[in-house]
């Protein structure tokens, strides 16, 4: 008698004696072994184990650049599913997931404070910190002010929160939907009748859309409060005096165009992140490989969107 577990390994030892030219067979099975062994097919040939063929430089190239056109085409018709899904919730109030908007907001949003608190203040403080060095050369200590606000509202400060926003909500999105997808949840709405892009995309991209651009007003906030509190110890301003050259340095339309950059950034995220959660496959490595996709594709995204918003806002005259 024998089972498959050792019929497996005797069937395994027997065509590695063949390969290495050792004449072997099995003989004298009847019965339930003779059955198992043909299950396994211990009579037959071994087969040989495919030879890897080694890939040069240009054929490397080539493959990364087709994976990434297939990438780009799967991204684009998940942007026209999504739009179309959108479109659907515009005419049918009713079909989009409103109830998960609060709560994605409230994780996406109230629980990413303190980070970006404390990130904007930092690069508010170092900025400051570092070109006072130089403006105390030729006596221009004010222009600190400048320097800091025009920076963080127009550049740092919606940049670097949709970066901590992608590092959080990005890959979490990726994550969640990957797990659903792999563990065929996704499928599972589908049967009954729901719609993965109303009710799953739908929620995220709006909670990013809304949440991003008052994130960012509260960086650009605390970023002018670390450029000031380098201005009072360090540049031997008062407070009044910084406040007041801020005032004269910034416009509304520097406030305004850092918030414009939030709003598409928000919508980057949020697109990247479900696109790659939803084209997971595998099982917990296909969910970890979609999520670091998922980040890297979307810090690509903004810094070639933040490029994109300076080379137009220039050519504009803005």
């Amino acid at each position: 008698s024998i089972d498959g577990a050792v019929m497996a390994i005797l069937v395994q030892a027997s065509w590695d004696l063949q390969t290495a030219g050792v004449q072997c067979e099995f003989a004298g099975e009847t019965g339930a072994v003779k059955k198992i062994l043909a299950l396994y097919e211990g009579d037959a040939s071994p087969t040989p184990r495919p030879v890897r063929k080694r890939i040069g430089f240009f054929g490397s190239v080539g493959n990364q650049t087709v994976a990434a056109l297939r990438e780009g085409q799967l991204f684009f018709a998940f942007v026209g599913s999504t739009v179309l899904a959108f479109a659907g919730v515009l005419r049918h109030p009713r079909t989009g997931n409103w109830r998960d908007v609060p709560l994605i907001m409230s994780r996406t949003g109230a629980d990413a404070v303190p980070i970006v608190v404390l990130i904007t203040f930092l690069i508010g403080f170092v900025m400051a910190f570092q070109s006072a060095v130089q403006l105390k050369q030729f006596g221009a200590n004010i222009y600190v002010a400048d320097l800091v606000a025009l920076s963080i509202t127009r550049e740092l400060g919606p940049l670097m929160t949709a970066i901590i926003v992608c590092g959080r909500s990005g890959a979490a999105f990726a994550a969640e939907l990957g797990t659903m997808k792999v563990s065929e949840e996704i499928d599972a709405l589908r049967t009954i009748g729901i719609g993965p892009h109303r009710f799953l995309v739908f929620p995220r991209v709006l909670a990013l859309f809304l949440v991003l651009p008052v994130l960012t007003l509260l960086g650009d906030f605390v970023g002018i409060l670390g450029g000031l509190l380098v201005g009072v110890v360090n540049l031997n301003l008062t407070i009044t005096g910084y406040i007041n050259q801020t005032q004269r340095a910034l416009h509304l339309w520097d406030v305004s165009q850092g918030l414009l950059k939030a709003t598409v950034f928000g919508l980057a995220i949020g697109l990247i992140a479900c696109s790659h959660g939803l084209a997971t496959t595998g099982g917990a490595e296909g969910v970890g490989r979609r999520t670091t996709a998922s980040v890297v594709t979307s810090l690509f995204a903004l810094i070639l969107l933040d490029a994109a918003f300076t080379l137009a806002f220039h050519e504009l005259g803005l």
